[in-house]
């Protein structure tokens, strides 16, 4: 059959029919090529396509899912409390773009989903999630022992975690050593000669907050001094009232590894508040590497982690398993001391 010249105005959306004719196939061809199907010869199936490029045609996501039983979608899950807004946290946003970036590259959708600590709330995701909404998910920002995903992995839903969890499972994660990195800056402290190093840890249910104090304490328990420690909950606010607390407890500490970014910049407000000259009466060393690291006052010292590359690793891994690979359960990204004027 020869070529077909299809004329339609621009008002009209070129439909599956419009291919078919144009290739000159049945529709039910056409649509066997456009969903994913492997069963059409090689000839007619570049026919089709060439036919598809022609005229500009976007194939029905809805069919393509039935044929292909995928939905080209991975969902990322994101743990709230009542008292800590993950959006509220640059690192979410971090995150989220590591994890789109790398989905953007292979054409798939993210599509995000906020999870709070309650039943009906983890019950809302796994039925999403197990309905055929999506291809895989990726949980982050995990408190205690997170049951969902454990629940998403034996209801068959290929499932990673941006982070360490606090259960024993087979559920894979990607994270950084948290601990390491954390010894490693109190350690800069001791070196650089403080004596009296406080910690402002993060939450005590997240395995970040966890590790990183282990990390503190250990360095300290290396030089044989007393660890002297106030918790928050990784929020600029949290990070002032535990800096005061601290000064508090001991006027004359004259260092602080806060957990995150976010608590020293708020220790870094507490510091000025009681008078206390920043590095030179207290150093102050953070986590994370944000941008806005730079431009406090002074300038932060902090252990640098790959916010963005975790997100982009999560998405890869998960991508693979949602292919059918076996993928390893631990996956660690190198961290790097930032050394700026504030230690």
């Amino acid at each position: 059959m020869g070529d077909t010249t299809m004329v339609m105005s621009g008002r009209d959306r070129p439909t599956l029919e419009n291919v078919a004719q144009r290739a000159g196939v049945s529709r039910a061809t056409a649509s066997r090529v456009v969903n994913g199907s492997t069963s059409v010869a090689p000839h007619i199936r570049d026919k089709v396509l060439s036919a598809v490029e022609a005229l500009g045609y976007v194939p029905n996501q809805a069919a393509r899912s039935l044929v292909t039983q995928r939905t080209d979608s991975i969902a990322l899950v994101a743990s709230e409390t009542a008292s800590r807004v993950f959006s509220d946290d640059p690192f979410f946003s971090s995150i989220i773009r590591g994890v789109s970036l790398e989905l953007e590259a292979v054409d798939k959708q993210l599509v995000l989903m906020m999870v709070g600590p309650s039943g009906p709330s983890h019950d809302r995701v796994e039925r999403y999630a197990t309905g055929g909404h999506v291809d895989g998910a990726i949980i982050f920002s995990m408190h205690g022992a997170d049951p969902l995903p454990e629940r998403l992995s034996r209801a068959g839903v290929p499932v990673v975690c941006n982070g360490r969890l606090l259960i024993q499972s087979s559920v894979p994660y990607v994270d950084v050593d948290n601990e390491d990195a954390a010894r490693t800056a109190v350690h800069h402290l001791l070196d650089t000669g403080r004596r009296r190093v406080a910690t402002i840890a993060g939450p005590q249910d997240m395995s970040a907050g966890i590790d990183r104090l282990k990390g503190y304490r250990a360095a300290m328990q290396d030089s044989g001094r007393r660890s002297l420690v106030a918790v928050g909950d990784f929020t600029r606010q949290s990070g002032a009232l535990a800096m005061s607390q601290l000064l508090g407890d001991d006027p004359d500490l004259d260092a602080v590894f806060a957990a995150s970014d976010a608590m020293a910049e708020g220790a870094l407000r507490a510091l000025r508040q009681a008078g206390r000259r920043v590095p030179d009466d207290v150093a102050v060393v953070g986590f994370d590497d944000m941008d806005f690291a730079r431009d406090t006052e002074p300038p932060l010292t902090t252990v640098r982690q790959p916010i963005t590359d975790l997100g982009r690793m999560a998405a890869r891994q998960v991508l693979r398993m949602a292919s059918g690979e076996q993928i390893e359960p631990v996956l660690l990204l190198p961290t790097e001391l930032v050394k700026r004027e504030s230690a």
